[in-house]
């Protein structure tokens, strides 16, 4: 799987956000695994440093939605944080499953050489240092070039496209932190531009393809959403429930995207 397939076949990628999120408690290697099992290409993750430095896999600043604990994460180390009970929240079948660390998502990962990744960098004031180090741990395990960085704050996504040179997938600028405008500002980093439902639209669509940034979804979670992001001309969708989308995919082929060109 290429990551520049979206670009130049017209096929539509279909993420798992934050795993399988509908059915399984999010950003658990269960909701992962079930993901990639059911036929995603890519899967989204969020990442936050742990005190003591760990790159973990969690989307919120605190543990308190989403664990039996509460307080930040930043504020808790790992060990602290593997304690905590990831699964419980959504269904006692989930209890005992734990905030995996990055190492830990890519080891399961190995198993998965075609996967796609999102790695979305959660903004927070060591942003940066959690994209050096996780860069260094996709690095290790030679996974970079499956990768798309996502930040909803510019200076982190400018500052990984302009030091690494990786692909990245931004927001409208209305809804980053620091976001510049102009010819070399912010949407001159992206390579990808995620849209939430409400705010897509052809005409958004083709704005941002007229830039040279493909555009994804976020989330077509029923086969209406799905057909009307198709019809809107993105060529990928992050979805919560991806069921729709890839039985959609399946029974009427790779549909060409119908705005390009």
């Amino acid at each position: 799987m290429n990551m520049e397939q979206w670009r130049t076949e017209g096929a539509f990628m279909i993420a798992g956000h934050r795993g399988y999120k509908a059915a399984y408690p999010e950003n658990t290697l269960l909701a992962f695994k079930e993901a990639m099992d059911r036929g995603v290409d890519m899967i989204e993750f969020d990442l936050r440093l742990s005190k003591d430095g760990t790159v973990m896999v969690i989307h919120d600043a605190t543990v308190d939605r989403t664990t039996d604990g509460t307080g930040p994460v930043a504020e808790l180390t790992r060990d602290e944080l593997k304690r905590l009970d990831a699964g419980g929240w959504m269904g006692p079948e989930f209890a005992g499953l734990r905030i995996p660390t990055l190492e830990e998502l890519c080891d399961l990962l190995q198993a998965y050489p075609e996967m796609l990744l999102n790695v979305e960098i959660k903004p927070a004031p060591s942003a940066a240092r959690t994209a050096d180090l996780a860069i260094r741990l996709l690095d290790r395990y030679g996974y970079l070039e499956r990768c798309v960085f996502t930040c909803f704050d510019a200076a982190v996504l400018t500052y990984i496209r302009d030091e690494y040179g990786f692909k990245t997938q931004g927001f409208p600028g209305e809804l980053m932190s620091g976001f510049v405008p102009g010819e070399d500002g912010t949407y001159s980093k992206m390579w990808a531009v995620g849209l939430e439902m409400k705010l897509l639209t052809p005409e958004r669509v083709r704005e941002f393809q007229d830039r040279g940034i493909l555009v994804w979804s976020y989330c077509p979670d029923d086969e209406q959403q799905v057909r009307y992001s198709l019809e809107c001309g993105v060529t990928g969708m992050t979805c919560n429930e991806p069921l729709p989308a890839l039985a959609l995919r399946t029974n009427h082929g790779m549909p060409v995207n119908p705005v390009k060109g």
